[in-house]
């Protein structure tokens, strides 16, 4: 059985990261690399995690009806009823065509007997 040359392999490591070439400027350059990814790797994934569940939770929709949450667009797929806000509604529809409003606005002191007038 063959005794291993630990004490050899990092004698070699420890002359390249204290040589001022090439060979310890690339292990150095790569160990660092490495301990970057390893710490900013999580924080991405952490990051995309959340932008994920945050356009998910946009996109579900409660049936009125049965209270199912799904991503479905037209109908439940639990009791096949309409989804509310579906369809776009008309502007019939008991709303206002927003093209052709105009929105007054009136300043209104909430305290008439203040001495700032």
């Amino acid at each position: 059985m063959q005794r291993s040359n630990t004490w050899i392999w990092l004698l070699l490591a420890a002359v390249l990261l204290l040589a001022p070439g090439p060979a310890g400027r690339f292990l150095l350059d790569l160990v660092g690399g490495l301990t970057l990814v390893l710490l900013l790797l999580p924080l991405l994934l952490g990051a995309a995690g959340f932008v994920a569940w945050q356009v998910i939770q946009r996109r579900l929709r409660t049936c009125e009806a049965c209270g199912f949450t799904s991503m479905a667009t037209d109908q439940c797929p639990a009791c096949g009823s309409p989804l509310a806000g579906a369809s776009p509604a008309e502007p019939g529809d008991d709303q206002l065509d927003v093209s052709n409003v105009t929105i007054d606005v009136q300043v209104v002191d909430a305290d008439p007997t203040s001495p700032d007038r």
